[in-house]
């Protein structure tokens, strides 16, 4: 009989406090940013808040990654070597690499995860990470289906890790260079300026004015909580949820909404079972449209669809509340099915599509007062609640604990008692006490399972009633029991740390063929050892990375997101035919002009920068 395939839900951590809430709210596997070197700049930690949170949750067997995944200078890599081991050395069990100069350098035995900004979208490309020592691939976002499906059946044995939840970059991983061209901020550095939330307008050929002042790379957030079965039958093995600089709320709600998804469906599917250990216990009702979104979407899961774009504002818009009833003097009054909270805030799309709002002073019925001022809002205007005071209170609070299932055996020796403390994992820590057997004047079996089943601030929890063998019924006092029970936990704590096995993978040169035999500035080559590897691995002509030396007039994003499918002109897809002339023109706020291109071969929408016009 095949094993079940164990699934991880891989959460994210901006720092030490998020990565042990997403522990605790049932993460199978979480991410957090090295001291250095990580594609969120603003999300870095120190090795001993990483060590402390290694420990923390090889506890519960969650294996902790560590993204070191920009792309690095020459005179980087010798820091990068020493900060690696430094990473290995704390228990570190993998590490989420970009630059492919890392794998020649001199490594401990740790995995290594090749990051989705390895551009990570065709079988030839994951096929040959995995053969170069990759021990898990993160695919890209724009992945449908049939595509993870069509990865999983030709590399069986490779684990795919995928993106279920969280913002969404409108370019291709890895494949933008916008930031850098415009602000002298590498998005490959992890230093991303956000272009593509900006507001712009859309001009043809002639200067015409198709779309004027919005946000037309900005897109929804992904939410596939109701396709996380068809993604595991398409052999997705590692769910990931982004957010590395998200606020702890939103790790301990969508990671709890995520854990419940999952375990639903391991009760129905038994080929299928969860990563780590311990069952988490939730003190709130997770709800995803409560933690920051703006607007949900499928993506290109099952192909293309209108609905992805988030045009009116990057903002977040929160849960759908309703729309306006009736507005007058300071309040107004909501026709809706949800209650709102004083202190609530409330969002709207003003006539000119522009996201305004207000916090609500005070709530009467399904009347709100409103601190402040407010425009005026046309009739049935649909309101959203971006803020949610009662829900953010059950947040600050502690809102979950997770508990490793145990079983008891209390027997007898020639000197006293003997304890048997198991795990759900197998662990067994038993202990001999010397104590005299004094008959007891009352039945204490109840008791002796009372005392024992207390395990309340332990990571702990029974699963049955302590197994009693004894001749007689031996008096025990409650406080003889309890220290016991205690050094019993210690025991068995020390045990489950001994027994963490902690994956191992050894680098030696490989030499098989990269999928093509030149690399333009796509490839992202920084450093000479990068450079040295794909020469190794059969590429004749390697063009510098962007950052390094920027390649005139390139393109600066690569984008499946097609602005005129969103307007219905698609010639493939939609038969559609544009009443405006191309070129078709992106212009910022400070008049700076990019230029579309459509590319039907690919099917994709590339963006040029001003020079390239």
């Amino acid at each position: 009989m095949t094993p079940p395939r164990k699934i991880e839900l891989l959460a994210p951590a901006r720092n030490l406090e998020c990565g042990i809430e997403a522990v605790n709210h049932g993460a199978d596997a979480v991410y957090i940013g090295a001291p250095k070197f990580g594609a969120r700049a603003a999300a870095t930690n120190s090795l001993e808040d990483i060590r402390q949170l290694t420990e923390y949750a090889h506890l519960y067997n969650v294996r902790i990654y560590v993204t070191v995944n920009i792309l690095l200078h020459d005179e980087e890599l010798a820091e990068t070597e020493r900060m690696i081991w430094k990473l290995y050395r704390i228990g570190v069990d993998a590490l989420i690499v970009q630059d492919m100069g890392i794998t020649r350098l001199n490594l401990p035995p740790i995995p290594l995860h090749a990051s989705t900004q390895t551009d990570n979208r065709t079988v030839e490309k994951v096929r040959f990470l995995a053969d170069a020592g990759f021990r898990q691939v993160v695919l890209a976002r724009e992945l449908s289906l049939d595509e993870i499906a069509s990865i999983h059946r030709e590399c069986p044995d490779v684990p795919l890790e995928v993106f279920v939840h969280g913002a969404l970059c409108v370019s291709y991983s890895g494949q933008c260079y916008v930031s850098q061209a415009c602000f002298g901020r590498s998005a490959n550095r992890g230093e991303c300026a956000q272009f593509c939330r900006l507001p712009f307008s859309l001009i043809d050929a002639d200067g015409k004015i198709i779309i004027r002042d919005k946000h037309l790379l900005s897109l929804k957030d992904l939410n596939q909580s109701d396709r996380l079965e068809q993604l595991l039958d398409a052999g997705a093995t590692s769910l990931k949820i982004e957010g590395r600089l998200k606020d702890v709320g939103y790790v301990k709600n969508v990671t709890a909404a995520y854990r419940q998804k999952l375990d639903a469906i391991f009760e129905r599917r038994k080929e299928y079972m969860r990563a780590s250990s311990g069952i988490s216990h939730f003190n709130f009702r997770p709800q995803l449209d409560k933690s920051f979104n703006r607007g949900f979407t499928h993506y290109f899961l099952e192909g293309r669809t209108n609905d992805i774009g988030s045009p009116d504002s990057p903002k977040s818009l929160g849960e759908f509340m309703g729309h306006l009833k009736e507005q007058r003097g300071n309040w107004l009054s909501v026709a809706g099915v949800k209650p709102f909270h004083n202190g609530d805030g409330v969002c709207f799309l003003d006539e000119q599509g522009h996201l305004q709002g207000f916090r609500v002073n005070r709530v009467e019925g399904n009347k709100l007062y409103w601190a402040g001022n407010v425009l005026r809002l046309k009739p049935r205007t649909l309101l959203y609640r971006n803020q949610d005071q009662e829900f953010d209170r059950l947040l600050a609070r502690p809102s979950a604990e997770r508990k490793i299932g145990v079983s008891w055996q209390l027997t007898e020796n020639a000197f006293g008692f003997s304890l048997a403390l198991s795990d759900e994992d197998n662990n067994q820590a038993v202990m001999a006490f010397p104590y005299p057997k004094v008959p007891a004047h009352t039945p204490q079996a109840t008791n002796l399972r009372i005392q024992l089943a207390k395990l309340g601030n332990t990571p702990y929890a029974e699963t049955t009633p302590a197994e009693i063998s004894l001749t007689a019924n031996w008096f025990l006092p409650s406080s003889v029991l309890t220290e016991w029970r205690r050094q019993m936990v210690e025991r068995l704590t020390k045990l489950r740390r001994i027994n963490y096995r902690q994956e191992l993978a050894v680098w030696s040169p490989t030499h098989h063929v990269y999928p093509t035999s030149s690399l333009t500035y796509l490839g992202n080559v920084m450093n000479t050892e990068a450079r040295s590897f794909y020469t190794e691995h059969g590429v004749k002509s390697i063009t510098s990375a962007y950052e390094k030396q920027a390649a005139l007039g390139a393109a600066l994003m690569f984008c499946r997101h097609c602005l005129r499918y969103s307007m219905g002109w698609c010639p493939v897809y939609q038969k559609g035919h544009s009443p405006y002339r191309e070129p078709y023109y992106l212009v910022s706020s400070n008049g700076r002009r990019f230029r579309l291109e459509f590319d039907c071969k690919h099917c994709q929408m590339k963006v040029y920068g001003d020079k390239a016009q």
